[in-house]
């Protein structure tokens, strides 16, 4: 057997398992007990739609997603293209260059375990980009996929990214077992010679995986169904009270922000979707009980399959009176982080809910003055903090604050500015409802 065909059944066999893997819920992780963590290539395309400075951008978030998974980056290589090739992503040339780079890493005994592409690949050009690379090939969906596996603890969190994998891995079926298909030719159907009594398991096969995938997500679906009634009773038990939800781009700090509004000790992490499920937790701003939750983060390119599994999750959001939109001010890409978040927003339906943007982070934003005698255009990165503040302010009529949730920096005129708003939502919404608690002093009186 040779070394392409000794790689193409073994990587089968790989998927296979991997597949199995997701049947009774354990993770995989990027990482070897013995050797440590595996290394990883990152590859991304500058496009008319897409920069460099852009496609520079998306490959740091790439890499801390591959971080976050367990892995370590080693190397980046990007083209210019008008587009994603529909057979092989790359040119064939870049291709050979990777292939290369890889060829001459494990000469020199520095093994590379997987590439990573920073777009979704169809079923073609990932059987395509393997058979030339001959090592693990992952998409950005795929590495989201098992970041959400590995950080889902509770059943509700669990199914939800169950059912996403089952939905990413359905079309892809074909390329698990391409090794039983070349054994399978059948004489007389435009079989090869040595193919008699071989005919047919690579599809036998395929059908029955398809057949117990469908079956699986049919009942995933029954499940999530079951939770998302559970869900509605659980908000329509929660009494007279406005709900605020927190959204916004990934690791901006919104667990970090509800741990401090709330009094709570909700797990927070510098890691993206350090949050996978939905907390509440009631909040009392002087005299004014109010529930407020968190929510998982949104990200650039996320996957459907994950905002249509995660509907239970995300109906926190629609049910909302009120959104705080969550932005780290300290991220150079961070306006557009806000649109991202906006048309996600707008996607769940959530769009005409009264909104307010939080700019977190305010400590870590840096910033660089220029030269009074430079003439060239200012930068992002030329903008102070005041100006920025200035701008937004103006921009969105003053329905923004800019705070530290870490350092504590302006939250006191946060809690203000949130009693404000929740109190005048209620008062709209249920009218004759006694709703503000009584201060000690008044018992007294």
């Amino acid at each position: 057997m040779g070394r392409r065909d000794s790689y193409n059944t073994s990587r089968s066999a790989t998927s296979s398992t991997r597949m199995q893997e997701g049947l009774d819920g354990t993770t995989r992780k990027f990482y070897h007990e013995e050797q440590g963590p595996e290394t990883a290539i990152l590859v991304g395309l500058i496009t008319p739609y897409q920069n460099e400075r852009k496609t520079r951008e998306y490959l740091d978030e790439l890499e801390f997603l591959a971080t976050t998974a367990g892995a370590t980056t080693v190397k980046r290589f990007t083209q210019r293209m008008n587009g994603p090739s529909s057979v092989t992503y790359l040119g064939i040339g870049k291709l050979k260059e990777i292939r290369e780079y890889i060829q001459a890493e494990e000469d020199a005994e520095r093994e590379i375990d997987m590439v990573i592409f920073d777009d979704e690949l169809s079923a073609k050009q990932l059987w395509n980009i393997e058979a030339e690379l001959k090592v693990k090939v992952l998409d950005r969906t795929s590495l989201i996929l098992d970041i959400f596996a590995m950080r889902a603890q509770t059943a509700n969190a669990k199914t939800q990214v169950e059912l996403a994998q089952y939905r990413y891995m359905l079309p892809r079926l074909q390329r698990l077992w391409t090794h039983l298909e070349r054994q399978g030719g059948g004489s007389g159907g435009g079989g090869g010679k040595g193919s008699v009594g071989l005919r047919g398991p690579g599809e036998t096969q395929l059908e029955m995986d398809r057949r117990i995938i469908l079956n699986r997500m049919s009942l995933l679906k029954q499940r999530l169904a079951e939770i998302d009634r559970q869900k509605t009773t659980q908000r329509s038990n929660r009494g007279r009270m406005i709900r605020v939800a927190l959204v916004g781009y990934t690791n901006v700090g919104k667990s970090t922000l509800l741990n401090l509004l709330a009094k709570s000790e909700v797990f927070a992490e510098n890691k993206l979707f350090a949050t996978l499920d939905t907390t509440v937790r009631k909040v009392i701003i002087d005299n004014l009980p109010f529930l407020l939750s968190d929510t998982v983060g949104f990200i650039r390119k996320l996957p459907t399959d994950l905002v249509d599994s995660f509907k239970s999750t995300l109906d926190e959001v629609r049910e909302a009176d009120l959104l705080l939109h969550v932005v780290d001010i300290s991220h150079p890409d961070f306006e557009d982080q806000i649109k991202v978040v906006e048309k996600t927003l707008a996607d769940l339906g959530c769009a005409e809910k009264p909104l307010m943007i939080i700019f977190n982070k305010v400590d870590a934003y840096t910033w660089v003055k220029k030269d009074e005698d430079d003439l060239t255009e200012a930068t992002r990165e030329n903008v102070s903090l005041g100006e920025l503040m200035r701008t937004w302010m103006a921009r969105l009529d003053g329905d923004c604050l800019f705070i530290s949730a870490r350092e504590r920096i302006n939250i006191d005129t946060l809690k203000e500015t949130l009693y404000d708003k929740v109190r005048e939502l209620h008062v709209q919404k249920y009218p004759y409802n006694d709703f503000l608690f009584t201060h000690y002093e008044e018992e007294q009186d």
